[in-house]
């Protein structure tokens, strides 16, 4: 493991490496039930996408772990999901099988986009501020999510979000679990994350939040949607659109995870670049394509890896680790699944924490650079997308520099990123 993964040059170790795995699992494992749940709503057999959700998420964070070395885990992305199931089949009229061969396509697409280094060109052009930004601007998103999932902000018609009942089992649980890894991390303790995690699931067992493990532990079939393609609307208007949608939001949102978490974790080189962002990007589009095969919409980097990185995580032994837990959950599914929201919540509130680091190296005197920088951090969690945060960065960059005479600022591939945002958003 040491020779593979290079421990001692990343300055970890296996346990920390090991812990790291682990967080990053439970802290993502609720998309082991809401994955199935969403795309049971376009038709699909909820067992058998539980199953893919699982084998196309471990076949794609082994691929990081190998190929990349980084300790990144990847699964089928929320929000790609939701638009499979709830817009091309609820909303435009068509087939869950329609909606896979536009994934399909689209993992293809990504595989050839990534061997001409078209997305690695893309990652290097953003600027640094903004790389830095979008580290902020994750973690926002991340905490935004955690105290959405507690219960502690609701939603509310009037102000879009609203304080929660705090007074609820539900909410005094996860805030009970904040204190916990609070109290943890103040003493330095390594795992923190990790048992915080279970010590509040083991606290809501006696307040009925968390639900003993039942149900059958055997892995349900592939059968119903392994390989259920639809070639017949392949060059279709319709199709085009659901591609080009698919493959914008997930490009961004895989961009910015991989730019945001590795800043954090301090992995980038001099140049401020991704080392082996090749095989990462690689790795998503390989498991988006398997994916696909086995029955499940987009796969994507997890911003949740974010967790492990902050437990020590530097190395593709984490992403390892990640990946062969999965597996596991495979067989053990009751026991994975009966954690709580409210104990993986706390979680990822504070890694939100953890990931606002960089805003101390943003450049704020040039104006040029901290509008931009601003608008990527606070757009992300606002307008729940992470690719959007971007996308209001990328343009606000352009724009300033060029009509503030700072055009050599901006270099080809970042005119041309800002030129296809500038599209999208017409559109």
């Amino acid at each position: 493991m040491e020779k593979f993964f290079k421990l001692k040059e990343h300055n970890t170790t296996v346990k920390t490496e090991v812990v790291a795995g682990v967080t990053t699992f439970l802290t993502m494992a609720y998309i082991l039930i809401v994955n199935p749940m969403i795309l049971s709503n376009a038709g699909m057999d909820m067992g058998g996408v539980f199953t893919a959700t699982a084998l196309a998420s471990a076949i794609a964070t082994l691929v990081m772990a190998f190929a990349a070395n980084l300790p990144f885990a990847l699964a089928p992305g929320m929000g790609l999901n939701a638009f499979f199931a709830f817009t091309v089949v609820l909303t435009m009229g068509y087939s869950w099988q329609f909606a896979l061969t536009a994934v399909f396509l689209e993992g293809i697409i990504f595989i050839i986009l990534t061997l001409f280094n078209v997305r690695e060109a893309i990652i290097n052009c953003i600027p640094a501020n903004v790389k830095k930004a979008i580290s902020v601007g994750i973690g926002l998103f991340i905490a935004f999510i955690g105290l959405q999932g507690a219960g502690i902000i609701a939603n509310s018609d009037a102000t879009l979000v609203v304080l929660g009942d705090v007074t609820s089992p539900q909410v005094l649980l996860a805030i009970l679990g904040l204190v916990i890894i609070g109290v943890l991390l103040a003493f330095r303790i390594r795992g923190a994350l990790l048992i915080g995690i279970i010590a509040t699931t083991i606290i809501g067992l006696p307040l009925g939040i968390t639900q003993p493990p039942s149900g059958n532990w055997a892995p349900p079939s592939l059968a119903p949607i392994f390989f259920k393609f639809d070639f017949s609307q392949v060059f279709s208007l319709d199709m085009l659109i659901v591609l080009f949608t698919f493959l914008f939001v997930d490009m961004f949102d895989t961009v910015g995870t991989l730019i945001g978490v590795s800043t954090k974790a301090g992995i980038l080189d001099k140049n401020g670049n991704i080392p082996k962002v090749k095989n990462a990007l690689f790795a998503d589009a390989l498991g988006t394509t398997v994916g696909a095969m086995l029955g499940t919409s987009t796969v994507t980097t997890y911003v949740e890896s974010a967790a492990g990185v902050a437990e020590g995580g530097r190395t593709g032994l984490t992403s390892f680790t990640t990946a062969i837990l999965f597996v596991l959950a495979l067989f053990v599914s009751p026991l994975f699944l009966m954690i709580p929201g409210a104990a993986t919540a706390p979680a990822l509130i504070l890694v939100g924490l953890f990931m606002m680091s960089p805003i101390k190296e943003i450049d704020f005197d040039d104006y040029t650079e901290s509008i931009p920088a601003f608008l990527t951090i606070i757009m992300m969690p606002l307008a729940y997308s992470i690719a959007d945060g971007i996308m209001f960065g990328i343009l606000s960059y352009v724009i300033l520099k060029i009509f503030s005479g700072k055009m050599k600022d901006v270099s080809l591939v970042t005119l041309i990123v800002a030129i296809v945002f500038l599209i999208k958003f017409i559109l």
